[in-house]
């Protein structure tokens, strides 16, 4: 997926796609970054890692033009989310991510909400990168409460 990027980038270039290129070369410096100062191998997981974290902001930032009603600065966010979700593994459906649940609660066998960070540390890396870990978490409490 590394690879895939740095070719994508080559041809946004001789496409001239400013949008993908500038998407493409942030994803690329902030794994730079992330190599500098964590001493972080450039791989395919610090790929999704950096990718995971600029869609995540890019949504909050959705969340705060909606409030300002700013849809030109929504529709060119949620094009920059398009091109970076192209860079993550196959996400998955909310059915899988609850049937993944339902199979930890059944190994851990859970008694309250303390037991949370037992069952988010078996389910994340399972599915880190591949589902977004804000609606793992509120699953699980979901699933906790009605214990």
């Amino acid at each position: 997926m590394v690879e895939k990027l740095d070719k994508d980038m080559v041809e946004a270039m001789k496409n001239k796609e400013k949008e993908r290129l500038m998407v493409i070369r942030e994803v690329k410096a902030a794994m730079k970054q992330a190599h500098i100062d964590h001493k972080k191998e450039m791989n395919e997981e610090l790929l999704i890692e950096v990718v995971t974290r600029a869609i995540k902001t890019r949504k909050e930032s959705i969340k705060e033009f909606e409030k300002g009603a700013r849809q030109d600065l929504i529709d060119k966010t949620s094009a920059e989310i398009e091109i970076l979700n192209v860079y993550l593994p196959e996400q998955l459906s909310e059915e899988e991510i609850k049937k993944i649940i339902e199979d930890t609660f059944e190994k851990v066998q859970p008694t309250s909400q303390k037991d949370m960070g037992k069952i988010m540390g078996i389910i994340t890396p399972m599915v880190k990168g591949k589902i977004d870990m804000g609606l793992v978490s509120s699953l699980i409490k979901e699933k906790l409460s009605n214990l």
